[in-house]
C-alpha cells in the first residue's frame, strides 16, 4: 500500500467554522488543521513515470510540506468497504494508464492541537463531528489504515428458532434486529413457518418486515375503521380513489406504479437517435409523470445524507415509472420546529421541551437538509423548481393537560415531474426466464431496516438501528443509470426494458419480489450475483440494505445483449442475478456460504396478514382567540415577515440549480432583482414550442389542530390558487399528489386524519373535478425520548401537503407577482374566498405571538374556488392580468409586500371597502389573491368574476406607485407606513444569518446590503445587436448541418440542452461519449465543432473538470485525438461550466491558452445558482463575434467558478491579450467584484475567456440554457422568440460556412 500525502483539505472559513463545533465539545481543542492522505492499493510496483503521474493526479503536497504537531484523528472509509469517491478515482487513474492501480482510497487527517490532554469520552464525541459513523471511522493511529484494503469474510447466514421456542423467538429478534413488526404479524408468521416445517431466516423476516412495513404497504390507509363507536364505510385510501372514480379522464396510470401519469400534449420530444447518436425531434405525446415522496425519519438522524437520499429516491421513481421515464423538474419542502438561530432568537421561540440528543436539531436540519437535497438535484441535473418551508413548535392545550406540538421529526418533502412516452406508460410482462437485473451502484452496508425504522414514533427505536437505517447519496452514479434509461426508451418500440423498480425502503428485498409479482412470477436468484463494495456483508444485510442509486429490471434474453453494450457505454454497472419463473415461488441461493438465504413461496410474501382495524374517538379541545385589540401593527408586521414560512427563501433557492435542462420558464426567482417570490413552477415539454406542465404547493398543518378538514381545504385551495398563476385552462386539468403525515396512536389524531381525508377526498376534490392519483402517507410523526427519568414528546399535527401538476399550452402566460409600472394607471383587487371572515386561527400572525388562536381561515365554498381561477383565467385570456399573487402565509400584508418587493416600488393601499378589525383584515390567511389590472378595464375585470359567482368577494384595495413607501390606510389614516428597503431587509434578515452559518458570512451580507442599495438597478439587457437576426440563415437554408460533437462523461448531466441550441443553429449535434473516445470508436475527425458541456465529471473527484482532463491528458488514445483535433485549422470548440473547467486543464495541449487560469471554489463557498448580468468582452472568439459591449442575463450554476491564476499570470495579462471574452457586470457595466452579482468571486468578474486566436472559447455561465427568451427567468418584454445567446450558435455556424 502507498500513501502519499495531500494538500489542505478546508478552506479557512470551513476550517474557522469546524474548530467552533469542536469547541463547543471540549474547550481545550485551540487550533485545528485537515490535509488529504491518499491510499493506494496496486498489483505491482509503480515505474517513477507511473508514481509522478499518479502523484499529479491526486494532487500530491510537495516534500517540503509541514505536518503541525498536535493530536491526530485520520478519518478514513470503514475498512472493507468501497467508498464511491474511490470507484471514481480508481476509474480515473485506470482511464489514465494506470492499470496497476487496484484500487485509490482517500483519507481526511485532522491534528488537534489541544491545550492538555483529553480523556477518552471527550475524544469519543469529537470524533463524532469529524465522520459520518455509517461510512467512515477514525483511526487514532494513522498506520492503522493499512487495514483499509483488508479482506473481510462474509457474516454467517442466521435462523431463528421458532420450531423450538415457538413466538417468542420471532418476538426477541423482532425487538433486537428491529423489525417493526406488529403482533398480528408475528403471529400470521409463526403460523406459516410452522406449516412449512422449517425455521425462517433472518433475509426472509427483514423482506417480509420491509414488504410490509407501514411506509411500504400503508396498512392505515388500508385499514377499517370505528370512530365513536360508529363503523364507517370508507378506508383512508378508499376515500383518496373517490376522487379518481369521479374524474379519472386523462389520467393514464394511477395507484399501480412508482408514479402517476397524466396525459400531456404532442410536442417535439428531442432526443438521440441511438442507430445514429444524432440529436433530432420526434413529434409524439409527452405525458407527464407526478411523484411526490417524504424522507422524514432519515433527515431527522442525519439531515443532509436524509434529505439527499430522499431526493434521489423520488428521482428514481420517476425513472422507474412504466418501462422508463425521463425526470423532468423537482421540488423540495421542509417542516421543522423552531430554528432558533443563535444571536437571533425569535419572540415566539422563548420556550422549548428540549429534543433528545440522536435526533438532529432544526437549525442543523436546515443548515445541512437543504444543501443535501439541492446537491442530489444538482448533480443529477434535474432542476428544482419549488418548494416551502415552515417552523412550528408551541405549547398548546390539550385533552386534559398541555402538550408540545411541532416538528422534531421533520417533514422532507420530495417531489418533481418527468416525461414519458406513450408506449411506455405501463410496464410491460416479466415472462418466465427474463433476466433480472440490477442497475446501478454497489450493495453497502448503510440504510438498513429504513422502511421499518421510518414507521415508528423517532426516538422510540434503537439508537444503532436508527442511524444504520439511513442511506447515502451517490448522484453521479444515478445519472449513469438514468442515461441507461433514456438510451432504452428512446429507442420507442425496441425498448428492451420490460419492466423497472427503483430499489427504496427494503432494498433489493423489496424491489425484486415487486417485479416479479406485478407479473405472478416467482424467481430463482443468486445472492453473489448482487454488485457488493461490502465483502464482509451477511446474507441478510446484501439482500436488505437500502444502498441507492439502483434499480431492478428485467430484460428478455434476446435484449441482454444490446442491454449491457448500452450499460457498458455509459459505465454504469449491471448484473444479473437471476431469472423469472413461471412458478410463484422465491429461491434465493448463496453459492459463498452454499446456503439458501430465501426459499418461500411468493404468498407468504405478499399474502394477507391480518387487515388493520383503527378504533379511535374524537377528541375536542376548547382553545383560546387571539386578542388583536392591543397589537402594535407596525411590531406585529415585523414578525409576521421574519415568520420562516413567510420570509424570503433565497438561502433555500439560489443552493439549486434552476436551468438544467433548458427546460425551464419559471422558477421561484421574479423580477429583474430576482425576488423569490414566484406561485408556480413551469416547465416546456421541447425547445421549440411552448407547451409545457406547471407545478405547485400547498400546506397549512398547523390549523390542523384546530380543524383537521380546514387544513386539508386550505392546502388544496393553496395549491389551486398557486398554480392558477400559470395558463391551465380548467380545473379538470389539475391533478394533486396528497402527502399525508400524521401521529397515529395519539389521543384524537386518527379520528381527525379520517375526517380531513374524508373533507378532501370526498368532498371538495370532487366538487372541482380535481383527482388524486398519487401520494404517500407517513404515520409516525411523533418524537418520544427519556428525560431523566420523565417521558417527553413532540407531537406533530396532522399534515397534508399538497402538489397540484397540471399541462400547460402555453407558458407564456404565466403571471408573476412582480408589479407593472410600465402600463400606465393599474389598481389592485383583492379576491378573498373567506367573504370578509378574518379568521386568525392558526395565522403566522397568532404563531409569531406564540399562540395559535381559536377559529382558523377555510374554504367555505369550493365553488368559490372555482370562480377564482375562472375568474384569473380569465382576467389572463381577456389581456387584463398583469401581475397576480396568491394569498397565504402572512396575509394580504406580506402577499402586497412580497409584490412590491419584485417591482422594488411603493403601495398605496386603502383598506376601506373591507370591514373587520384591521390586524385581522392585513394578516388573516383566508384563500384568496391579488391581481393587478390596468385602471381602465377594471369595470371589466369585475365583470368576470361576477360571471365567476364571485360578487362579494372581490374589492378594490389600492394601486401600486412609484417610489419606495408601502402605506396602508383605513379611514383616510396610515395604518401601517413603511419603506420598502425596511420591510425587504426585515423580510430578507432570515435568509441573512442562516447565509452566514452556513456560507461565506461576508457574501451573506454583501447580498443582504443590496435590499437597499437604491442605486441597484436590477438585471437589464443592452444589446449591440438583433437578437432576431438569424445571421446562419443562408447556411441553415442550403441544408448542410455540419456536425458538432456534444462531448460528454460520466455525471456530464447538461449535454440535451447543448444539443438542442446547437441544433437549432443549424448543425447535426452528435452525442459523443468518452467512453466512445477512450475505445477509438470515435476519432472526432468527421466533426467540425465540439461542445464540452456541464454537469459533475466523475462527481467532481480530483476537482471539478480535473478528473476528465487527466483522462484525456494521459491517455495516449485521447490525447492524440484531442491534440489533432486542436491543431486543426477549421474547427472551433466550447466548453461551458464543467466543459469549461475541463478545457482549463488541457492548457497544455490547447495553442494559446497559456494565461488561463484554474477554476476553484466560489468565494461564497456554496454551489451559485443565478440568473446573472455579463458583459461580452472584445475578444478574438469566434462564438462572440459581433456580440462585443453587449450586456444581459445569463444562467449561472456552478460550485468552482473562481478563476485562479498561477505564478505571475493574472487577470491583467489575460485582458491584455484579449482573451477575456465575458465577465459579470454591474447594472452600471462595471466589472462586479460583489456578491452576488459578482457570484463566483472571480477577478475582475472574469467568467468567459478564449484562446488566441479565438477559436477555443471557455465560460462557466449556460449560454445553451438560454438561448430562447421563454428560457429566462426574467427578460424585456420586447424580446421575441430567440434569446440573445442564439447568436453565439448561429456565430458558430456562420464561421464554418
Amino acid at each position: 500500500m502507498l500513501r502519499i500525502d495531500g494538500t489542505t483539505a478546508l478552506s479557512a472559513f470551513r476550517r474557522g467554522k469546524l474548530l467552533a463545533r469542536l469547541q463547543a465539545v471540549s474547550p481545550l481543542v485551540r487550533d485545528v488543521s485537515s490535509r488529504y492522505l491518499y491510499f493506494v492499493q496496486t498489483t505491482a510496483e509503480l515505474d517513477a513515470t507511473a508514481s509522478a503521474l499518479l502523484r499529479r493526479l491526486l494532487g500530491a503536497a510537495t516534500p517540503d510540506t509541514d505536518t503541525p504537531a498536535g493530536l491526530t484523528r485520520l478519518v478514513t472509509p470503514r475498512p472493507g468497504t468501497i467508498s464511491p469517491w474511490s470507484t471514481k478515482a480508481t476509474d480515473i487513474a485506470h482511464n489514465c494508464g494506470l492499470a496497476s492501480v487496484r484500487r485509490i482510497e482517500r483519507g481526511l487527517l485532522y491534528t488537534l492541537s489541544v491545550s492538555e490532554p483529553l480523556d477518552d469520552a471527550v475524544l469519543r464525541k469529537l470524533d463524532a463531528e469529524l465522520h459520518d459513523r455509517m461510512t467512515e471511522m477514525v483511526h487514532g493511529d494513522p498506520t492503522t489504515a493499512e487495514h483499509l484494503f483488508s479482506a473481510t469474510e462474509p457474516e454467517p447466514l442466521a435462523h431463528i428458532d421458532i420450531l423450538a421456542a415457538g413466538r417468542d423467538a420471532l418476538a426477541r429478534a423482532n425487538l433486537e434486529q428491529g423489525f417493526a413488526l406488529a403482533g398480528d404479524e408475528i403471529d400470521y408468521l409463526v403460523e406459516r413457518y410452522t406449516a412449512l416445517g422449517r425455521n425462517p431466516t433472518d433475509v426472509e423476516l427483514m423482506m417480509f418486515a420491509q414488504a410490509n412495513s407501514e411506509h411500504c404497504r400503508h396498512k392505515i390507509f388500508r385499514a377499517d375503521w370505528i370512530i365513536d363507536g360508529e363503523p364507517q364505510p370508507h378506508s383512508l385510501f378508499d376515500m383518496i380513489r373517490n376522487t379518481y372514480r369521479h374524474r379519472s379522464a386523462g389520467i393514464l396510470s394511477a395507484y399501480s406504479d412508482n408514479a402517476a401519469v397524466a396525459a400531456g400534449t404532442t410536442a417535439q420530444r428531442f432526443l438521440v437517435d441511438p442507430s445514429t447518436r444524432s440529436y433530432g425531434e420526434s413529434a409524439e405525446p409527452v405525458h407527464l409523470v407526478m411523484k411526490v415522496e417524504t424522507h422524514n425519519h432519515p433527515t431527522a438522524i442525519s439531515p443532509f445524507a436524509g434529505a439527499a437520499t430522499g431526493a434521489g429516491g423520488e428521482i428514481r421513481d420517476e425513472g422507474a415509472t412504466g418501462r422508463g421515464a425521463r425526470p423532468r423538474a423537482g421540488l423540495c419542502g421542509f417542516t421543522t420546529s423552531n430554528l432558533r438561530i443563535p444571536g437571533f432568537e425569535q419572540p415566539w421561540e422563548t420556550q422549548s421541551p428540549g429534543r433528545p440528543d440522536r435526533l438532529a436539531s432544526p437549525l442543523q436540519i436546515m443548515l445541512e437538509g437543504p444543501i443535501g437535497a439541492a446537491s442530489y438535484n444538482n448533480e443529477f441535473g434535474r432542476p428544482n423548481l419549488s418548494g416551502y418551508f415552515r417552523t412550528f413548535e408551541q405549547q398548546v392545550d390539550g385533552p386534559g393537560q398541555p402538550e408540545w406540538r411541532g416538528y422534531h421529526k421533520p417533514i422532507m418533502l420530495a417531489g418533481g415531474m418527468g416525461q414519458i412516452r406513450d408506449q411506455h406508460v405501463e410496464k410491460g410482462e416479466v415472462r418466465p426466464a427474463a433476466r433480472i437485473i440490477v442497475l446501478g451502484g454497489p450493495a453497502m452496508l448503510i440504510g438498513l431496516g429504513g422502511g421499518a425504522a421510518s414507521s415508528i414514533s423517532s426516538g422510540s427505536g434503537d439508537e444503532q438501528l436508527d442511524f444504520a437505517s439511513v442511506q447515502r447519496s451517490n448522484p453521479e452514479m444515478q445519472r449513469r443509470a438514468q442515461e441507461v434509461i433514456d438510451t432504452c426508451w428512446a429507442m420507442g418500440t425496441d425498448n428492451p426494458i420490460c419492466s423497472i423498480h427503483d430499489v427504496g425502503a427494503g432494498g433489493l428485498s423489496n424491489a425484486v419480489p415487486e417485479i416479479l409479482e406485478d407479473s405472478h412470477r416467482g424467481g430463482v436468484l443468486e445472492l453473489r450475483e448482487v454488485p457488493s463494495d461490502d465483502p464482509g456483508m451477511s446474507p441478510m444485510q446484501i439482500w436488505s440494505n437500502e444502498s441507492q442509486e439502483r434499480y431492478v429490471l428485467a430484460v428478455e434474453p434476446a435484449d441482454l445483449d444490446r442491454f449491457m453494450a448500452i450499460c457498458r457505454r455509459e459505465r454504469c454497472p449491471a448484473a444479473v442475478i437471476g431469472e423469472a419463473t413461471e412458478a410463484r415461488h422465491l429461491r434465493l441461493a448463496d453459492r459463498a456460504l452454499d446456503t439458501l438465504p430465501v426459499n418461500i413461496p411468493m404468498d407468504l410474501l405478499f399474502g394477507k396478514p391480518p387487515k388493520m382495524l383503527r378504533d379511535v374517538r374524537r377528541v375536542s379541545v376548547r382553545h383560546k382567540a387571539l386578542d388583536t385589540t392591543a397589537l402594535d401593527l407596525a411590531e406585529a408586521a415585523e414578525r409576521v415577515l421574519r415568520m420562516p414560512a413567510v420570509a424570503a427563501k433565497h438561502w433555500l433557492i439560489t443552493i439549486g440549480d434552476r436551468t438544467v435542462t433548458g427546460l425551464v420558464a419559471r422558477d421561484q426567482m421574479v423580477g429583474p432583482w430576482q425576488v423569490p417570490v414566484a406561485d408556480v413552477a413551469v416547465t416546456l415539454d421541447d425547445y421549440t414550442g411552448y407547451s409545457g406542465a406547471a407545478m405547485a404547493l400547498g400546506e397549512r398543518p398547523q390549523v390542523a389542530l384546530l380543524d383537521g378538514p380546514a387544513s386539508g381545504r386550505l392546502a388544496v385551495a393553496e395549491a389551486v390558487t398557486n398554480l392558477a398563476a400559470a395558463p391551465v385552462d380548467g380545473l379538470d386539468r389539475i391533478n394533486l399528489s396528497a402527502n399525508w403525515m400524521a401521529p397515529a396512536g395519539h389521543a384524537g389524531e386518527d379520528a381527525r386524519l379520517y375526517d380531513t381525508v374524508r373533507a378532501v377526498g370526498m368532498e371538495l376534490c370532487p366538487d372541482l373535478d380535481i383527482t388524486i392519483p398519487v401520494g404517500k402517507d407517513s404515520m409516525s410523526m411523533k418524537t418520544v425520548w427519556d428525560d431523566d427519568g420523565v417521558e417527553q414528546a413532540v407531537t406533530s399535527p396532522v399534515s397534508l401537503v399538497i402538489t397540484a401538476f397540471a399541462t400547460v399550452d402555453d407558458v407564456r402566460g404565466t403571471a408573476t407577482p412582480e408589479l407593472r409600472l410600465d402600463q400606465g394607471d393599474t389598481c389592485l383587487l383583492l379576491i378573498d374566498l373567506g367573504r370578509g371572515r378574518h379568521r386568525l386561527g392558526g395565522s403566522s400572525l397568532a404563531q409569531a405571538y406564540a399562540a395559535l388562536g381559536e377559529e382558523p381561515a377555510d374554504l367555505d365554498n369550493a365553488a368559490d374556488l372555482r370562480g377564482l381561477f375562472e375568474g384569473v383565467q380569465g382576467l389572463r385570456r381577456a389581456g387584463l392580468l398583469l401581475a397576480y399573487h396568491d394569498r397565504s402565509d402572512g396575509g394580504l400584508f406580506a402577499t402586497l409586500c412580497e409584490m412590491a418587493f419584485a417591482a422594488r416600488c411603493g403601495l398605496d393601499i386603502q383598506l376601506d371597502d373591507l370591514v373587520g378589525e384591521t390586524a385581522a383584515i392585513l394578516f388573516s390567511e383566508e384563500p384568496g389573491a391579488v391581481c393587478q389590472v390596468p385602471a381602465d378595464a377594471l369595470q371589466r375585470a369585475l365583470e368576470l368574476f361576477s360571471a365567476a359567482d364571485l360578487d362579494g368577494a372581490v374589492h378594490l384595495i389600492g394601486r401600486p406607485v412609484a417610489g419606495d413607501d408601502l402605506r396602508f390606510r383605513r379611514g383616510g389614516v396610515d395604518c401601517l407606513h413603511a419603506g420598502r428597503g425596511q420591510l425587504q431587509s426585515i423580510w430578507q434578515e432570515t435568509t441573512y444569518r442562516m447565509q452566514a452559518l452556513r456560507d461565506d458570512p461576508d457574501c451573506a451580507r454583501e447580498e443582504w446590503e443590496a435590499v437597499t442599495e437604491a442605486s441597484d438597478a436590477g438585471l437589464q439587457a443592452r444589446l449591440q445587436f438583433d437578437p432576431a437576426e438569424d445571421v446562419a440563415a443562408p447556411m441553415i437554408a442550403s441544408g448542410a448541418r455540419p456536425r458538432v460533437a456534444i462531448l460528454r462523461e460520466q455525471g456530464v448531466n447538461g449535454h440535451v440542452e447543448m444539443a438542442a441550441a446547437f441544433h437549432r443553429a443549424g448543425f447535426e449535434a452528435v452525442d459523443v461519449h468518452m467512453t466512445d473516445i477512450l475505445s477509438g470508436a470515435e476519432t472526432l475527425q468527421s466533426m467540425q465543432g465540439l461542445a464540452a458541456c456541464g454537469g459533475f465529471s466523475y462527481g467532481d473527484v480530483l476537482g471539478a473538470g480535473g478528473g476528465w482532463a487527466s483522462s484525456i491528458l494521459f491517455n495516449p488514445r485521447a490525447r492524440q485525438a484531442f491534440e489533432a483535433w486542436f491543431q486543426r485549422g477549421d474547427t472551433f470548440t466550447l466548453g461551458v461550466c464543467n466543459g469549461c473547467q475541463m478545457l482549463s486543464g488541457l492548457r497544455e495541449i490547447i495553442p494559446g491558452t497559456g494565461l488561463w487560469p484554474d477554476f476553484l471554489r466560489n468565494r461564497s463557498e456554496q454551489f451559485e445558482a443565478r440568473l446573472a448580468l455579463v458583459e461580452v468582452v472584445r475578444s478574438p472568439s469566434v462564438l462572440l463575434a459581433g456580440m462585443a459591449g453587449s450586456c444581459m442575463p445569463i444562467a449561472v450554476a456552478h460550485g468552482e467558478g473562481r478563476a485562479v491564476f498561477g505564478g505571475d499570470q493574472g487577470p491583467r495579462k489575460l485582458e491584455s491579450a484579449r482573451q477575456v471574452a465575458v465577465r459579470f457586470v454591474t447594472a452600471e457595466g462595471l466589472p462586479a467584484e460583489r456578491y452576488p452579482a459578482n457570484p463566483n468571486g472571480s477577478p475582475e468578474g472574469i467568467t468567459g475567456l478564449c484562446n488566441r486566436d479565438g477559436r477555443v472559447t471557455i465560460m462557466m455561465p449556460h449560454p445553451e440554457r438560454v438561448f430562447r427568451a421563454v428560457q429566462h427567468s426574467w427578460y424585456p418584454a420586447d424580446w421575441g422568440e430567440d434569446g440573445p445567446w442564439l447568436r453565439m450558435f448561429r456565430n458558430a455556424r456562420v464561421w464554418v460556412g
